[in-house]
């Protein structure tokens, strides 16, 4: 037993702390709580919220010694009154006294910070001074390394020399982080600084003489003091491009550095990006990145060694969905394609969703090319041949990466372009007798079609024949709640099944049954591969009975090239081949229905017609017949039997006949006349004695799979017992089991005086032994209305009643509430009743300053929740008292248990009974906000419902809130679960997906259109024809996407509208349907005409909609009754998945600049050669020619000329080159790039830079370079070799567009 204690701390005259330990079985629950309540409030650091400096160290320090208080007094119980705890109060009090220095550590820790702020702690113009003095400091260095040195005689340029400087390098990198410091500690800072003060003063730090750190540390102060887009924009405005295009041409060896720099990047990105502006409609976003940055980014992604790539890669891809233009001005498609169909497959599955958003505008897929770009991500598939075994698991990666493709519309419709050419392309992959992953095609279209394998497929496939194969365990034993849903419920719409009926249609056009029967030819006995191929085309035909309409289905179950091979008497192989997949086809077909037929029967009623019913008329007949034997027992042989179970004769139970045992009490025993003489043989009194918990025979057999059998036989004897009046009274005056478990339970009751050390019901005896099956043999005794006045004769249900309240043993309560029977009305169901309605809360025991805390592992009012469902869904009948006690639950203070009602509460109104009694119940559902949305939409199906809510004032209120806000909020909802359905984005939570499975969700205009009542409401609202105005008005937005996801919110509307018989005439009379398949077949915004696919097999649900869609070229699918299942297709598939075709926009660079052509010989010479760097052909040629140039006296003067060191960063800027180039081309230089180059090259950009209205001057006569040494387009194609010549210009060119003649620099002999 356990006994409420508490202990109270307190100090004595000599300030020594004690507890006084108080052993109180009377200790008020109440004042309990109270307390506690009261010393949770103290230690509630939420309390310093709001409050200055001074009042929180009050509230600290009062925290402080409150906790110090507890630590002494558990500590003197420990130390003091050791002798007098026992095990389970000495654990609590060291568990507080844990607690008690965990608080004061926390405490501790928060003082100091405090303190720590306090001291640091100064007003805002304080700490902006500080940050003007640290700026100034930097910029007083600055002045420092440009000033002149005090020796004038010194060989080395005196600013050399202060920037090599280590000292001022140490200086500059203090002032920078602790002026970063003070940027964290306060973001106002941020705001009052000028940014253009601080970038011309970390200008120095950026330079080649400044140290890496130098460097990455003012990266990193720069990335700080962007705060909005404004502090973007004036960043963007300083000439800071060169340093950065610089560090991200850096080897490994400048990792800090460059990842700082990257980091910049980002947070340009992250801050100053402009989303796609709604009052532009040709806008796609801007990215504040200058082409010359995008590129050195690139060339960072294109780099396979670089440890950023991956960081670059990524940073990319968030450009291209903002801003398209952008990359694809740089050339940065070509890397992001490449990476998608290379992998690494993580990337590549990033990627695969940024360009599916690229497809579905017009405005943004201008920008790939159609047949080209997206297709190289099915390149690894149909080139697949030839390839070593390696290949199977990128294979495996780039299958997967399709099925996503193609699970959305921007991919399913891009790939069906140009005759379905990417289509057949996987599919024909299939046809190459030669190619071993096959299989991970074959499992790809499985994938696609949502065919779930069963464990006999792979018998079928490996060629074993399935008629020897039986249901198995998990067959014979289905769910519950599914069995009961499904008894319920026909099987609902499924958005899932629409597309997948797309897909099949598509797949077979493409040749996908062709292509299977290809792979039959390959050998006439047959192959894995070939049996998986059948088992694919079986399928497939049963798919397309299900999801398609007939006329559709038909023509493929035709299977003509399959028939022609079966028939073709010519060639005997190929008749083989025929026949035995049709045969394997026949045969699959009948063991699925057989299989199929079992798993669906298995938790229905038994049923006069069903298969197993001749065995279960053969076991009733055996049952019948052994009962009648028994009965017609003559005594020497029921005498005998009672000698042959050994139990009259020892106690040891293992020494018993079990099987006798049980036969006597499943039968013999029932007779009445057998029960009497079995009494007065005190062959009962024996046999009950095993089963009586204080003997600890019965109640210490260990609890494992073989002595589960002795529970069954104990509540088999209860039943027995009570069956007769004799049986009765034996148990009531003459047996002690019921007292005995009375007793029992009171050992665990705290209030029945000490506890016992080894009560009975302890939780590991609960737990290990057949202790449990006690809670089984009462829930037996609970079915009859003769066993429940026993118990309550015994005072077991009060025994309950005291247990509810014990907080510990949350076990027990569980298998009370598991185990008992409520058929029968009484005190089983005030037990359900006060479990459902428990007090929540955490058992405690407290005294003025220390509390003890025993918490739930679980809620037992979940449990009893989720019990009290259970038997809800279960029920063959809607029972008014199970509903009540659910609803009540509707109204728990916890919010899991009131979300956890509700759900059930939906799912069980899926039957009609049961949402008629509920309605008519008219609980108040306001109070659960969110969480009662869809209970309440399922009350607005029924007339009574839809009036009581209109009463109420539920339909106006929620009718403007779905007009104006909740039609957006649904398609957001229904897009991102049809895309974790169909696992395009990855699913964090399992239980989110189970929320939604494809069943398209309940919409308050289409539950609304269900009633008559709701239709008038519809019709005085006016709202269906500002639906109707709107899509015709923007029907064919490709612009703007408020007005895209406005009208992809009305469609599903409409859509909803239109899927009841009441709701169809709104749709007649606008005459809106010819619209939405307008919108269907030309909408440019793939993401629409997908809902538009949605929304027409929404129409399809009824037979007129059904018929309407016919007269347009769209047919529906039937049931095997006639009736429409809401699958809608169109006949002409090219019609409705056509896009039309576009030109691809041509990158343009940062207003397409040219430069003045160079004067000098020289110049020209260089120049050219590092044009043709970016040409992989000549570029180790051009190397070698650059090095020849630089060695020459004569060339020394134009690699330390600043103006041709821009025109090299300029064309690298505008052309692809790799990171090593961008490298070299940094190092040939003799120029370090710093404050006064950086000036130099603004200057030499405003002379050489010509305008647009400018043309370049006559091309002067002199020495030219070869033909060979062609320069590079600047925005033109990517393409590695480049060595096609120039068309003749009209006009002298830049000099990177030079036509070459003859002479080839640096290959003369010397």
């Amino acid at each position: 037993m356990t006994t409420d204690w508490s202990y109270e701390a307190f100090q004595d005259a000599g300030g020594h702390a004690h507890l006084n330990l108080d052993l109180n079985p009377d200790l008020n629950p109440s004042s309990v709580n109270s307390t506690s309540d009261e010393l949770d409030s103290v230690f509630d650091f939420t309390q310093l919220q709001g409050k200055d400096a001074g009042q929180q160290f009050v509230i600290l320090n009062h925290m402080m010694g409150k906790a110090v208080s507890i630590k002494e007094g558990a500590e003197a119980v420990l130390h003091g009154n050791s002798a007098q705890l026992t095990d389970a109060l000495r654990n609590q009090v060291q568990s507080e006294l844990n607690t008690a220095e965990g608080r004061i550590e926390t405490i501790s820790h928060r003082l100091e910070q405090h303190r720590r702020a306090a001291d640091d702690r100064d007003d805002f113009r304080t700490i902006l001074q500080q940050a003007w003095g640290h700026v100034k400091t930097l910029l007083s260095l600055s002045r420092a390394a440009t000033s002149p040195s005090a020796s004038p005689g010194a060989s080395t340029p005196p600013q050399v020399i202060s920037l090599h400087d280590p000292e001022t390098n140490r200086a500059r990198i203090t002032a920078m982080t602790r002026l970063i410091g003070l940027l964290q500690r306060n973001l106002r800072v941020q705001y009052e600084l000028d940014i253009v003060q601080v970038v011309r003063a970390v200008t120095p730090a950026l330079s080649k003489h400044s140290t890496q750190l130098s460097r990455a540390t003012a990266y990193r102060l720069l990335r700080h003091m962007l705060v909005d887009t404004e502090s973007v924009k004036r960043l963007h405005e300083q000439p800071l491009d060169w340093f950065i295009v610089r560090s991200l041409a850096l080897d490994n060896k400048h990792t800090v550095e460059k990842e700082q720099a990257i980091k910049l990047i980002r947070t340009i990105v992250t801050i100053g990006s402009r989303r796609k502006d709604s009052n532009h409609a040709s806008s796609t976003g801007t990215v504040p990145l200058s082409e010359r940055v995008v590129r050195a980014f690139i060339a960072v992604a294109e780099q396979p060694d670089d440890p950023f790539r991956s960081s670059a890669i990524q940073t990319l891809a968030e450009i291209m969905l903002i801003d398209v233009q952008c990359i694809s001005m740089a050339g940065g498609m070509r890397v992001l394609l490449q990476t998608l169909s290379e992998g690494p497959p993580a990337l590549a599955a990033l990627l695969s969703p940024a360009f599916l958003y690229i497809i579905d505008s017009p405005s943004t897929r201008k920008y790939l090319h159609p047949g080209q770009d997206l297709e190289i991500a099915l390149s690894g598939v149909t080139d697949a041949y030839g390839k070593d075994s390696e290949h199977q698991q990128r294979l495996k990666d780039i299958c997967r990466s399709i099925v996503c493709m193609l699970r959305t519309w921007s991919g399913l419709m891009y790939f069906c372009m140009g005759d379905m050419r990417a289509i057949r392309s996987l599919i024909d992959t299939l046809r190459i007798p030669s190619l071993e992953p096959r299989e991970i095609v074959l499992d790809m279209f499985f994938d696609l079609l949502n065919i779930k394998t069963p464990a006999w497929y792979n018998a079928f496939i490996s060629g074993r024949r399935l008629t020897v194969y039986r249901k198995s365990r998990q067959v014979s034993q289905p769910n519950g709640s599914d069995t009961a849903v499904q008894q319920r419920q026909p099987e609902p719409l499924r958005l899932t099944d629409q597309y997948v009926a797309l897909l099949l249609l598509i797949f077979t056009k493409a040749g996908l049954l062709e292509a299977l029967t290809s792979m039959f030819q390959e050998t006439t006995t047959g192959s894995n591969l070939s049996r998986k191929g059948t088992l694919l085309m079986a399928e497939v035909l049963q798919l397309a009975n299900k999801v398609l309409p007939l006329s559709l289905a038909a023509k493929i179950q035709l299977v003509p090239d399959v028939f022609k091979l079966a028939s073709d008497y010519k060639q005997g192989e190929h008749r083989i081949i025929g026949t035995s997949a049709l045969s394997s086809i026949d045969s699959f077909n009948r063991n699925r229905t057989r299989l199929e037929t079992a798993v669906a029967a298995a938790g229905n009623r038994p049923r006069a017609n069903s298969v197993e019913d001749a065995i279960r008329r053969g076991q009733r007949q055996v049952e019948q017949v052994r009962i009648k034997i028994g009965f017609q027992m003559d005594d020497k042989t029921f005498q005998a039997a009672l000698l042959e179970t050994q139990v009259m004769l020892t106690k040891d139970h293992t020494k018993w006949n079990f099987e006798t045992l049980q036969e006597l009490v499943e039968g013999p025993l029932l007779n009445p006349k057998r029960m009497e003489e079995a009494i007065k043989l005190r062959f009962l009194k024996r046999l009950m004695t095993f089963f009586h918990p204080f003997t600890h025979r019965f109640s210490d057999i260990e609890r494992n799979k073989g002595s589960m059998r002795w529970v069954k036989l104990g509540c088999t004897l209860l039943t027995m017992l009570l069956a007769s009046s004799d049986g009765q009274r034996f148990l009531s005056l003459d047996d002690n089991l019921l007292k005995q478990l009375t007793r029992s339970f009171a050992q665990l009751d705290p209030f029945n005086g000490t506890p016992e050390s080894d009560p009975i019901f302890s939780k590991k005896r609960v737990s290990e032994t057949l202790t449990y099956g006690y809670l089984e043999m009462l829930g037996t005794l609970s079915k009859h209305k003769e066993g429940i006045e026993l118990m309550e004769k015994a005072k077991l249900f009060t025994a309950f009643y005291h247990l509810s309240e014990l907080r510990s043993r949350e076990d027990l309560i569980k298998g009370i509430i598991e185990n008992i029977d409520y058929s029968i009305d009484g005190h089983p169901r005030i037990v359900l009743s006060k479990a459902l309605t428990s007090s929540y809360k955490v058992s405690t025991f407290v005294s003025s300053l220390i509390v003890v805390h025993i918490p739930y592992v679980q809620h037992i009012r979940l449990y009893a929740t989720k019990h009290l469902s259970e038997m809800i869904m279960h029920s063959p009948t809607a029972n008014t008292w199970t509903l009540r006690l659910l609803l009540t639950q509707l109204y728990d203070p916890a919010m899991e248990v009131r979300q956890l009602a509700t759900q059930f509460l939906e799912e069980a109104c899926e039957s009609v009974d049961i949402l008629r009694l509920v309605v008519a119940m008219q609980p108040t559902l306001d109070h659960l906000g969110d969480v009662g949305h869809g209970l309440l939409l399922k009350f607005m199906s029924t007339p009574v419902g839809f009036r009581y809510l209109s009463d109420s004032g539920y339909i106006d209120r929620e009718m403007d809130i779905w007009f104006h806000e909740r039609n957006i909020h649904y398609v957001v909802e229904i897009e991102v679960w049809l895309a974790k359905t169909m696992e395009f984005i990855p699913v964090d939570d399992e239980d989110d997906i189970q929320s939604f499975d494809g069943v398209v969700p309940p919409h308050f205009y289409g539950e609304m259109a269900k009633t008559e009542l709701g239709c008038q409401v519809l019709h005085e609202k006016v709202h269906f024809p500002e639906f109707a105005l709107f899509i015709r008005q923007h029907g064919h937005e490709k612009e703007d996407p408020e007005l895209i996801l406005k009208l992809k919110s009305i469609l599903w509307t409409v859509g909803n509208i239109g899927s009841s018989t009441g709701g169809l005439p709104f749709l007649e009379e606008e005459d809106i349907i010819p619209v939405i398949l307008e919108i269907a077949e030309q909408s440019l915004v793939l993401s629409v005409r997908g809902t538009c696919f949605f929304v027409l097999g929404l129409i399809s649900a009824t037979p007129q909609g059904a018929e309407i869609l016919s007269d347009y070229g769209w047919e529906a699918t039937l049931s095997p009754l006639g009736f429409p299942t809401g699958l809608c297709v169109p006949l002409d598939l090219d019609k409705f998945l056509s896009i039309p075709p576009w030109d691809p926009t041509p990158p343009s660079g940062d207003n397409d600049s040219r430069l003045v052509p160079p004067e000098s010989q020289t110049e020209i010479e260089v120049t050219t050669a590092i044009s043709n760097l970016s040409n992989t052909v000549i570029a180790n040629t051009a190397s070698r020619s650059l090095a020849k140039l630089k060695s020459r006296p004569e060339y020394e003067r134009v690699f330390s000329s600043v103006p041709v060191f821009y025109r090299a960063l300029h064309t690298i800027s505008t052309s692809r080159y790799r990171q090593p180039v961008r490298r070299y081309v940094f190092d040939l230089f003799d120029i370090d790039l710093d404050e006064d180059v950086l000036r130099q090259l603004e200057e030499s950009a405003k002379t050489l830079v010509l305008s647009a209205s400018e043309s370049a001057p006559s091309q002067p006569n002199g020495r030219v370079v070869s033909v060979l040494f062609a320069a590079p387009r600047a925005h033109g194609s990517e393409s590695d070799e480049e060595d096609e010549p120039p068309p003749v210009p009209q006009h002298r060119p830049p000099v990177i567009s030079l036509r070459p003649k003859s002479t080839i620099v640096g290959f003369r002999d010397d």
